[in-house]
């Protein structure tokens, strides 16, 4: 397995660099993990780009100091304070119309475990009226873990966010993005890990994070980004 440590100069760079990696599985066959702090940015949808309310909302973003960038994996807006944490996990698949369920299982599982080493209780779902509400995220007092699924003919990404701290600033730029998009959202849905009683620290989450989506690969080649 290969793991990706770091984060590129930019966030093109930076996006750039996860879609090489699914490229690459794809290629060879060799599963891949990749937990990082992205840049400071909103990452909107592909829906979050037909709405009228679009460009007032990459404003308000703007504005409050977040770069505006679309995203292809996952639906409406989600933000990366600096704190925040980004994982990817990209296996090779015979046949895409199988295994979904399954590598969103996964996923969720190995997600639960690290919180739990970190003193956070996590459990499926979601509150009402979250940031990019989905069927599969993980909440504790509050959204904290994000996932969605990119598959193609030879390879899937499972990939999401994790809410580290800065949870009232989040709250703060959400809300004006999904004001400007018309969309429902409740500030006080979102959670934290250091807001759940974990670690305020990114690194010492990104550590357990990775544990984790790496699981019992029997090589592991580490890659700086």
């Amino acid at each position: 397995m290969r793991v990706l440590s770091g984060r590129a100069a930019t966030i093109d760079a930076d996006r750039e660099r996860t879609a090489t990696m699914l490229a690459r599985t794809a290629e060879t066959g060799e599963p891949a993990v990749r937990v990082w702090r992205p840049h400071r940015q909103v990452a909107f949808g592909r829906r979050d780009a037909i709405e009228s309310g679009y460009d007032r909302a990459r404003a308000a973003a703007r504005d409050r100091g977040f770069d505006p960038v679309e995203r292809e994996v996952g639906g409406r807006a989600a933000a990366y304070t600096g704190s925040t944490l980004a994982f990817a996990r990209v296996v090779p698949v015979d046949d895409a119309r199988t295994g979904l369920d399954d590598r969103y299982e996964t996923a969720s599982d190995r997600l639960q475990r690290a919180l739990s080493r970190l003193g956070v209780a996590a459990t499926s779902g979601e509150p009402p009226e979250s940031f990019c509400p989905g069927s599969h995220s993980l909440q504790a007092d509050g959204k904290l873990v994000g996932i969605a699924q990119r598959v193609r003919s030879d390879a899937a990404l499972v990939a999401g966010c994790v809410v580290v701290a800065d949870r009232e600033e989040l709250a703060s730029v959400l809300a004006a993005v999904y004001d400007a998009l018309d969309q429902p959202f409740d500030p006080a849905s979102v959670g934290s890990v250091a807001a759940a009683g974990g670690p305020a620290d990114p690194e010492r989450v990104r550590t357990a994070v990775e544990r984790e989506l790496v699981g019992d690969a029997a090589t592991v080649r580490r890659i700086a980004v």
